[in-house]
């Protein structure tokens, strides 16, 4: 195991030189183009197990399983507090550091996580349920979601969807406002990271300099609601 782990970690150190400039010593979470993950982060999670189903789509109470890890809203240890930033529904807000081990905790019936045909992605997509819960429209979009992977990964990176139309019609240069805050498998932050996303659907990477993420949270701070499609994560693949 400890050999795997240190191919690992030279695999990635091989994989950093190549992809990115060496960050200052204080910047363990470095942003990289999504378009890069591929070969830093080889496993991708979609949502097509089940068949494509509109709004209101499938609503899960307990949290989502996946080959390598588990979706919930947050992560045990961590409260859950709610903001109203606009004229729309509240949004969820996590608060304080995670128990060890990192485990990921379901939201109460109704405001944990959902799944639905999403026509922008054209596929099932991911939409973490705020405090109003399902099937309120101004929840769609506006709770927490917590990642955790079975494994450490190396990067991490998603796809999201924003959109909001102001009390006008306009949504020229809109940005969404996406928090994402990294763990390591004792509960510890490793970095924290705020995306201003562009309208429509955008990519986003991560890549992690310990090789240590165990998991995330996504926060959305975004009038019109997030949803997100297309997660990768893991390590650099061994060869030879």
């Amino acid at each position: 195991m400890m050999g795997r782990a240190r191919r690992l970690r030279a695999g990635l150190a091989a994989s950093l030189l190549s992809a990115l400039a060496a960050p200052a010593a204080a910047e363990r979470i470095t942003p990289l183009p999504y378009e890069e993950l591929p070969p830093l982060a080889p496993e991708l999670l979609t949502f097509e197990r089940l068949p494509a189903k509109p709004y209101p789509g499938y609503v899960f109470d307990h949290g989502i399983a996946f080959a390598g890890g588990r979706i919930g809203e947050r992560f045990a240890g961590q409260t859950l507090g709610e903001v109203t930033l606009d004229e729309g529904g509240p949004h969820d807000v996590l608060r304080g550091r995670p128990t060890a081990p990192l485990a990921v905790e379901p939201g109460a019936p109704g405001e944990g996580v959902s799944l639905s045909l999403h026509s922008a992605f054209r596929s099932m997509a991911l939409y973490p349920l705020g405090p109003l819960g399902q099937p309120d429209p101004e929840a769609r979009g506006e709770g927490a979601a917590a990642i955790l992977f079975h494994e450490d990964a190396c990067a991490f990176g998603l796809r999201v969807h924003t959109e909001y139309t102001d009390a006008f019609g306009a949504n020229e240069g809109h940005l969404g406002e996406i928090d994402l805050t990294f763990y390591a498998r004792d509960g510890a932050e490793i970095g924290r990271v705020t995306v201003l996303a562009p309208e429509h659907i955008s990519g986003h990477g991560f890549l992690d300099t310990g090789g240590g993420i165990a998991g995330v949270t996504v926060e959305n701070r975004d009038p019109g609601g997030i949803s997100f499609d297309d997660v990768r994560f893991g390590c650099p693949n061994v060869t030879g």
